[in-house]
């Protein structure tokens, strides 16, 4: 055990000397992409992060990973650009060269993931209004998703394990509704939420007091895929209408209440609906409730959604998700970071339930070199708690640089 601390203790040593020398010259670049004039008026940095992550799992993939082997390497390159304007206003892009938005095996490509423009008349942050494609409001994942701030490597299984809800084709029976799930590519389901949800749209938003209030307008429901969010490829005839309600009685807590309303159809299932509706009449209704807390170097999460599918020649399909959240600075270096997941399923009208229930544990470790590089180890165990009973284990490491 001895050699093995040092040989671990040594590699650290060099790790963070290495890191050392790459940090000053990433802080001379931090500085030459960073833009101001008109005595600081105008104001704008352009930023990034570069993710090399590595996942092995068991098959068939869990959640949203897209692959048919069980090793998966995927690097990501991610840029921001921020714009400021004065005090009122605010523009914002992220854009991402990588192998899709979820991990997978495929080509790289480029994609604008981000651009909106936020508007604040008064400094003290009462109303804010913006537009463009960005990130939902709904629930307190969202706020800290991308690498650096997400203490795991992936997100919370509400916002990426794949149900039988398909928003490209209606079933055709309530027994076509639970069998082709087994039948199909993953990919042709949704989540309940799909990540972020970066859609099309506009927000209002504020702070009052102790409650702060965001609303928005989206061209797609909150379990739409990553192709439905850009506005040339779904417009805003059935819109989705979200919202959050938060309250913050002191420092250490916050909590908050969410609402989603949308159709959650794409164009092309419209004719697989029955004679004389149309994708407005069959809706994702979603309500969610969220809670954080921080002290000292503690921090907690957690988030609980009912969410109802309304299903042409089915039922409303009804999915309860909730997860728990820690995080722990044990060092300015090192954090650990535990998470309990679960999601059940209710019946529907051929009295069998729509879906096996789910719980899964992560467990992640986070060693932060420098400010502008650290590495992210985690295991998660998933196990079906209802039907065959199905386990899947995954370790994941994520190395990550921000400039």
């Amino acid at each position: 055990m001895k050699p093995l601390l040092r040989v671990l203790s040594l590699w650290l040593f060099v790790a963070n000397a290495g890191a050392l020398e790459i940090d000053d010259f990433l802080d001379r670049l931090d500085n030459a992409l960073t833009f101001s004039a008109f005595q600081d008026n105008i104001r704008a940095r352009l930023s990034g992060t570069i993710d090399l992550e590595v996942y092995h799992f068991e098959q068939p993939a869990p959640e949203l990973i897209d692959s048919k082997i069980e090793k998966l390497f995927n690097p990501r390159l991610t840029l921001f650009l921020d714009t400021q304007l004065g005090k009122q206003v605010y523009f914002f892009a992220q854009s991402r060269l990588d192998r899709r938005f979820d991990p997978s095996n495929h080509g790289a490509a480029v994609r604008l993931d981000e651009y909106a423009l936020r508007l604040t008349p008064w400094e003290d942050g009462r109303f804010s209004f913006q537009i463009g494609k960005f990130a939902t409001v709904v629930g307190n994942y969202v706020k800290r998703h991308l690498s650096w701030e997400n203490p795991f490597v992936d997100a919370p299984l509400v916002y990426e394990n794949i149900t039988a809800i398909s928003d490209k084709a209606a079933p055709t029976s309530a027994t076509d509704f639970i069998r082709r799930f087994d039948q199909r590519d993953k990919y042709e389901f949704n989540p309940v939420i799909w990540g972020p949800d970066y859609a099309s749209g506009v927000s209002v938003s504020g702070r009052l007091g102790q409650f702060d209030y965001a609303a928005e307008m989206k061209n797609s429901s909150l379990s739409s895929r990553p192709e439905s969010w850009s506005v040339t490829e779904n417009g805003f005839s059935d819109p989705t209408f979200n919202g959050r309600l938060g309250f913050r009685p002191n420092q250490a807590w916050n909590f908050g209440f969410s609402a989603s309303d949308g159709a959650y159809f794409r164009p092309e299932a419209e004719r697989t609906l029955p004679r004389g509706r149309d994708i407005d009449d069959y809706r994702e209704l979603v309500l969610g409730q969220d809670v954080s807390f921080a002290l000292h170097h503690l921090q907690v999460w957690a988030e609980f959604y009912e969410a109802r599918f309304e299903v042409p020649r089915v039922s409303d399909a009804d999915t309860f998700a909730y997860y728990f959240e820690a995080k722990y600075k044990f060092t300015p270096q090192i954090f650990g970071a535990v998470r309990w997941n679960q999601q059940v399923f209710g019946k529907i009208d051929n009295d069998k339930r729509w879906g096996n229930d789910l719980g899964k544990i992560d467990i992640a470790a986070t060693y932060r070199f420098t400010p502008h590089a650290q590495l992210k180890l985690q295991y998660s165990f998933q196990q079906e708690t209802a039907g065959p009973r199905d386990d899947n284990h995954l370790l994941a490491a994520q190395f990550t640089v921000r400039f």
